[in-house]
C-alpha cells in the first residue's frame, strides 16, 4: 500500500510553489516526518515531511517544476527498514544564513505579500474570492494582471488593482520585453554560468522596482553618537541577560526609539490606499534579515506595547527562524515600518528602499569612531549614520526630518525612552 505525498497548504493567497530539491532518491528508506522535498514560494522555503515511514516509491515532480497546492509530489511504499531510516534522515547540508539573532538586516527589505506579476493572457477564470470582489466593484477581470497559475486572477490581484484606481496606463515602451543580452565572445561564454533566479529573488527584484516606480521616495540623513547606548549596555548587559534570559542588543533601543518617534509623526507609520491615507494606531516593526536565499522581513508585532526585553526576545526568536529557514508567511505580514541594518556588513551609508506599502524605512549603519565637537572640544566618539527613506506623497520633509531627529535624541539620551520624553 502506498501513501501519497502532496503539496501542503502554503499560506494565505499562495497557490503554487517551485520544487527546490529532493532530499531522497527513489528506493531510499524514509522515516515518518523526515524532510523529503523542499518547496520555494514567493517569500518562504518550506520542507515537506514524509507522511509515513517506508520507502520512497516514486517522485512525480522534479526540481524546477511549478506545482499547485494539493498536487501530487510522489509516493511512499510501506517497506522494511523504515524504522532504521531515522539516523540518516537529515537532509543534505545546506548553507544556512549566519545572521545573528540580533542582526536586523540587509540593504533593502521586502514585504511578504507578493505583487502581481504581469501576464500576457488569462487562461483560467478568476478565483471565487477574486470574482466576488470584481463583481462588487464593477471591474473587468481582463484589465487585472493575474498572478496565479496560467494567469489566473487571485484575490490579492484585485485588491492591488483597487488600491491604485487612478493609475495611468503604463507607457508602451514600459511593456516592451527586456532588451536582449549583448553578444558575448565564445571564450567568455564558456566561463559563464547561467542560473535561474529563485522565486524569492524574482519577487525581491519585482517588489523593489515596483517601490521605486510607485512611491515618491526621498532619503534624509543624520548621525547619532552611540556612546550613551554603548555605556548603558556595558553597565547593564549582564544583569539584563540574567533577569530576562536574552542579550541586550542595539536593536531593542532602535525599535523603542522608532516607536517613540512614530507616535509623534504618525504619517511615517501610515500608508496610501487609493485616494485615502490609512493611519495605523499600532506599530508592527519589520526587521530586515539577510539569508543565503535572499532578504526577508519578519515582523515584531505591537512593538509599541512591548518592553525592551520582550522586543529583544521576539527579535531573537525571529532571527533564529530566519537562520533555520522556518519563517512562515504570518511572520512576515502586516509590518507598518521597517528597520534595516546594513552596518553588520560594513556599510557606512546607504539609501534603503521602501518596503511597500509602508511609508518609511530606517537604515542603520556601521559604528565608526570619528572626531566630533562636544562642548567646544574635539573628541573621538563612536558615531553612526542614520538614513530615513520615506514616501514624499504622504510624508512631508519637515515630518521626515523631525522623525529622524527624534530617533537621534532618544538614542543619544536613552533615559528619554523610559521617561516618555
Amino acid at each position: 500500500m502506498s501513501t501519497e505525498i502532496r503539496v501542503p497548504t502554503l499560506g494565505e493567497s499562495v497557490t503554487e510553489a517551485t520544487i527546490g530539491q529532493w532530499f531522497k532518491k527513489v528506493g531510499d528508506a524514509v522515516a515518518a516526518d523526515e524532510p523529503l522535498v523542499e518547496l520555494e514560494t514567493d517569500k518562504v522555503t518550506i520542507e515537506v515531511p514524509a507522511p509515513a515511514a517506508g520507502v520512497l516509491e516514486t517522485i512525480a515532480a522534479q526540481p524546477g517544476e511549478t506545482v499547485d497546492v494539493g498536487a501530487l509530489l510522489g509516493a511512499i511504499a510501506a517497506g522494511a527498514g523504515a524504522a532504521a531510516a531515522a539516523p540518516a534522515a537529515a537532509p543534505p547540508a545546506e548553507a544556512k544564513s549566519e545572521v545573528p539573532a540580533n542582526n536586523a538586516a540587509g540593504p533593502e527589505p521586502i514585504e511578504p505579500e507578493p505583487a502581481p506579476r504581469p501576464v500576457t493572457a488569462t487562461d483560467r477564470a478568476p478565483s471565487p474570492s477574486a470574482r466576488k470582489l470584481i463583481d462588487e466593484n464593477d471591474l473587468k477581470s481582463g484589465d487585472i494582471a493575474g498572478s496565479g497559475k496560467a494567469g489566473q486572477v487571485l484575490k490579492q490581484d484585485v485588491l492591488a488593482a483597487l488600491a491604485q484606481p487612478a493609475a495611468a496606463p503604463a507607457p508602451a515602451e514600459a511593456k516592451a520585453p527586456a532588451a536582449p543580452r549583448a553578444p558575448v565572445a565564445a571564450d567568455d561564454a564558456s566561463r559563464e554560468e547561467r542560473v535561474r533566479m529563485t522565486r524569492l529573488r524574482q519577487t525581491i527584484a519585482r517588489r523593489l522596482k515596483d517601490a521605486q516606480n510607485t512611491a515618491a521616495m526621498l532619503t534624509t540623513f543624520n548621525e547619532v553618537d552611540m556612546k550613551p547606548i554603548m555605556d548603558m549596555r556595558n553597565a547593564y548587559k549582564e544583569l539584563f541577560e540574567k533577569k530576562h534570559g536574552v542579550k541586550l542588543g542595539f536593536m531593542g533601543f532602535f525599535a523603542k526609539a522608532v516607536v517613540h518617534a512614530l507616535k509623534e509623526i504618525p504619517a511615517v507609520n501610515a500608508e496610501i490606499d487609493g485616494e485615502d491615507i490609512i493611519y495605523k494606531n499600532y506599530a508592527h516593526i519589520g526587521v530586515a534579515v539577510g539569508t543565503d536565499k535572499g532578504l526577508v522581513v519578519p515582523v515584531v508585532r505591537d512593538a509599541d506595547r512591548l518592553s525592551m526585553a520582550e522586543i529583544e526576545k521576539e527579535i531573537g526568536k525571529l532571527g533564529r527562524k530566519a537562520r533555520d529557514g522556518q519563517l512562515s508567511m504570518a511572520d512576515m505580514q502586516g509590518g507598518t515600518f521597517t528597520i534595516s541594518n546594513g552596518g553588520v556588513y560594513g556599510s557606512l551609508m546607504s539609501t534603503p528602499i521602501l518596503n511597500a506599502p509602508q511609508s518609511g524605512i530606517l537604515g542603520m549603519h556601521k559604528i565608526q569612531e570619528r572626531p566630533v565637537v562636544v562642548g567646544g572640544q574635539v573628541v573621538v566618539r563612536p558615531m553612526m549614520y542614520l538614513a530615513l527613506s520615506y514616501d514624499h506623497r504622504i510624508v512631508d520633509g519637515k515630518e521626515a526630518v523631525t522623525f529622524l531627529v527624534r530617533v537621534k535624541e532618544s538614542l543619544e539620551a536613552p533615559e528619554r525612552l523610559v521617561l516618555d520624553l
